[in-house]
């Protein structure tokens, strides 16, 4: 007999692809366990199911394809709700199977093993659904229905939750047939002709690029440069344009010359971005501004009706919308009055004057040793600076979890995702020592999985943020200056490598040799070694009036 778990791991491998779960075996997941050992699906065990999520959109950020994860009732829902919510923030694909009491108990409240008044309600907040299986045959259904929200919806988490009845129930007789995927939606062809008409009129265009348009990479450079519009990106977006590229002017729209740039263009086109707070108003100044014709393309409907107001709102898949939207303005010949590549490196310059001198040597090093280096970031000083100043050449090379719904703990196993994900790549995980101490003990998922990951971290010896954000309000800091343990012990003692590097050659030399090791390296970094206290972190934000 087959039971429904073993169908499951069927399924997800032979019609889906998956070849890496993470998860936290128990005894409520057994069953899901039955078929795994007969694939070739990899299993990584992560040490807590916050990891396991984590590694989960790690993998998917890396790859675009869905994280996977397998979790007991109860404890193990709740453990991984907040990786649920960070990547339902950013739009990331994760597929999150867990087990259920009988389907007999469900809702009684009779405190059985694991037993939650509603798992479902509970995921279901930070998630596109969850779904209860009540028998095995609705399995193929469902599972389809999860990857079309991976594949032609806005990407987000999705839960299937299987009562241990159903899960040991026998599946010989289900259809194991895929079910067709839809295609990804296009757009309506008046609204690509309206767009197409203010684009070709503009005088100012500028094209603002967020997550959404990820795939799209290609078309959105074929575009840039046939409006000669210069291109911002959010966090989620960087190195849809390579940096290289003189159209890219990186940064961000929180920066006070980006904001000038958003209201001063004539048409902006915004593409797959939300124009969420984290993006458009770090410093926390007040919305932007945008006096020009506003055009949005979005997957998502409701997306459209959020924070900025559109004049044009165009719901389809970004890749589809830009190859029409390029189709519809072949042969084109932009007013010699955008300026783009002129406007694109005053923007530029305006920006690279407000780096920090400290933080710029520091990535550039990164950047010197490993070029082509992943970047998974946490909360945590250097996310920040890169937040505003780092850019990449091309996408899924940087994200991190500061923005959005800005959770601690996420670099550690998000880079063992990210590797899991792209072996041939060097992934470097980015962490404070205060985050660090949430997902810690994953450094042996890392050892054990024989990853050769980068734990860069960067020590300032306690919650330095949160530490100048009290000094800042005036309020005496409370509970920030944490104890800070020995993390050259604590690596070898999980089994990875480790360096302490003093300067920038050093840390060169240790990327270097962390690249070549067969397994993982903790590199940490003291933050009094690499900044000299001349340069501030940041610099003061403009005031709103001179934002305009």
């Amino acid at each position: 007999m087959a039971s429904c778990g073993e169908v499951l791991v069927r399924l997800l491998e032979k019609n889906y692809g998956v070849g890496t779960v993470f998860g936290i075996p128990g005894v409520h997941t057994v069953e899901l366990y039955r078929g795994l050992a007969g694939s070739q699906i990899r299993h990584i065990t992560p040490r807590h199911e916050q990891g396991a999520g984590f590694m989960a959109d790690g993998f998917a950020r890396a790859t675009g394809q869905p994280g996977v994860c397998f979790v007991i009732t109860g404890p193990g829902m709740t453990n991984i709700a907040t990786p649920m919510a960070q990547a339902m923030q950013d739009s990331i694909p994760m597929l999150v199977i867990s087990s259920v009491n009988d389907s007999a108990h469900l809702g009684m409240g009779e405190g059985r093993l694991h037993e939650l008044p509603s798992q479902r309600d509970l995921a279901g907040a930070v998630s596109a659904f969850s779904h209860t299986l009540l028998r095995a045959d609705e399995l193929p259904k469902v599972l389809s229905r999860a990857f079309a929200v991976f594949r032609s919806a806005r990407p987000a988490p999705v839960h299937i939750e299987i009562p241990l009845d159903v899960l040991a129930s026998s599946a010989d007789h289900v259809d194991q047939t895929p079910w067709p995927i839809p295609s990804a939606p296009g757009p309506a062809a008046a609204a690509i002709a309206e767009a197409a008409s203010l684009l070709s009129t503009a005088e100012r265009p500028l094209i603002a690029v967020g997550g959404g348009a990820i795939a799209a990479a290609e078309e959105v450079m074929a575009l840039a440069e046939r409006l000669q519009a210069p291109v911002i990106n959010t966090v989620n977006a960087k190195g849809v344009l390579p940096y290289s590229h003189p159209l890219a002017v990186g940064g961000s729209g929180s920066c006070a010359p980006v904001r000038k740039e958003l209201q001063a263009a004539d048409v902006v086109l915004a593409i797959g971005t939300e124009f969420a707070e984290t993006d458009y108003d770090f410093f926390m100044v007040g919305g932007v501004r945008l006096d020009g014709t506003l055009i949005r393309i979005d997957i998502d409907a409701s997306q459209l009706t959020r924070n900025a107001r559109p004049d044009l709102a165009i719901v389809s898949d970004a890749r589809e919308a830009l190859v029409a939207l390029n189709t519809a303005l072949a042969g084109v010949q932009q007013s010699s009055g955008s300026n783009g590549l002129v406007r694109a490196a005053e923007l530029r310059a305006s920006l690279r004057s407000t780096a920090d001198r400290n933080f710029e040597a520091f990535f550039a090093a990164i950047d010197e040793a490993l070029p082509e280096a992943i970047i998974a970031g946490d909360s945590t000083q250097p996310t920040y600076y890169a937040w505003l100043h780092y850019e990449k050449e091309h996408p899924r090379q940087y994200f991190h979890s500061a923005s959005g719904y800005g959770t601690l703990g996420y670099a550690i196993p998000a880079a063992i995702g990210a590797k899991l994900g792209q072996p041939d790549s060097p992934v470097i995980g980015l962490i404070g020592d205060g985050a660090a101490q949430f997902t810690i003990g994953e450094l042996a998922s890392a050892v054990e999985a024989e990853l050769s990951v980068i734990f860069l971290l960067w020590n300032n010896l306690g919650y330095g943020e949160i530490r100048q954000f009290f000094a800042d309000e005036g309020v005496e800091p409370v509970g920030v200056d944490i104890h800070t343990p020995d993390f050259d012990q604590l690596g070898r003692g999980f089994g990875c490598a480790t360096a302490r590097p003093k300067d920038l050659p050093a840390l060169k030399r240790a990327l270097l040799a962390a690249r070549d090791h067969d397994g993982p390296t903790l590199i940490e970094v003291m933050e009094a070694d690499f900044v000299d206290g001349d340069a501030a972190f940041l610099d003061a934000p403009e005031s709103p009036d001179s934002l305009g």
